[in-house]
């Protein structure tokens, strides 16, 4: 891990459960020194993830639900206070119906592609505009994408959609915040069994042909994620900014 971390904070938005790839950068985070804050949806969400949280040392829970910008405003009104400036912010948040993940996408729902692309884009804009001002010594903000966004993944339907937009987003928030010493990537996952994932039909299939496509022969593990959300996050990445890096085993270099 880079122990260049010490003395800086992270918002880390999206721990579900253990499983989630949030928490998995977030152990990572923690592991090289950082102050933690990180956020759970909901009221409904808050017994599971809340003491997880709070599990980590040092760790501090909030509640935000960043389809509401109200909540993302009370939000960063706690951080400036709790912690003054930020240094990285992870957001590994996507949403979409669930019955828009099962049928063929033509019969994509007009709400159904309104709150994906609120959920699982937007809130990336709108939680890099609250965390500007903050990020005084410049910082780093992490998405997470995947290869749905470039190929077409049956029935990943409006979130490979969604991904792609995200990915778009990336490269203009890159732009924008550039001059303010705040860079901005996204991390290209394989498929990992998290709580999201479980809600796109045909995972175990896709789970099989990654690990028999890619070239190392395997899926990715979670905690491989985490490693590159830490690096990421450090000053060993310093140069980059605006980039997809993937996390896949290999498997997007493959034509067939």
């Amino acid at each position: 891990m880079f122990e260049d971390l010490k003395g800086r904070t992270a918002v880390v938005f999206g721990v579900a459960n253990k499983r989630s790839i949030a928490w998995a950068i977030a152990q990572g985070l923690q592991a090289a020194g950082a102050n933690l804050a990180i956020t759970y949806q909901n009221e409904r969400m808050e017994m599971e993830a809340k003491d997880l949280i709070l599990s980590l040392p040092g760790a501090e829970a909030f509640m935000c639900d960043v389809s509401k910008d109200e909540e993302i405003a009370r939000l960063f009104e706690k951080l400036k206070a709790r912690y003054g400036k930020l240094h990285a912010l992870v957001h590994s948040v996507a949403y979409a119906p669930a019955e828009e993940l099962k049928g063929d996408f033509v019969n994509t729902t007009r709400e159904g592609f309104r709150v994906a692309h609120d959920v699982s884009v937007y809130s990336l804009i709108a939680v890099c505009r609250a965390a500007a001002p903050l990020m005084e010594d410049g910082g780093s903000v992490i998405t997470m994408t995947y290869y749905g966004a470039e190929k077409v993944v049956p029935h990943y339907n409006v979130m490979g959609v969604a991904k792609a937009a995200l990915e778009c987003t990336v490269r203009y928030l890159a732009q924008d915040l550039g001059r303010k010493k705040i860079r901005v990537n996204a991390i290209s996952a394989g498929p990992i069994k998290t709580l999201a994932a479980r809600g796109i039909s045909g995972l175990g299939d896709m789970l099989r042909s990654h690990a028999e496509r890619a070239p190392l022969q395997r899926n990715v593990e979670v905690a491989e994620v985490g490693s590159t959300g830490v690096f990421l996050a450090s000053d060993a990445s310093s140069g980059i900014t605006g980039e997809v890096i993937y996390v896949d085993c290999g498997y997007n270099i493959m034509g067939f």
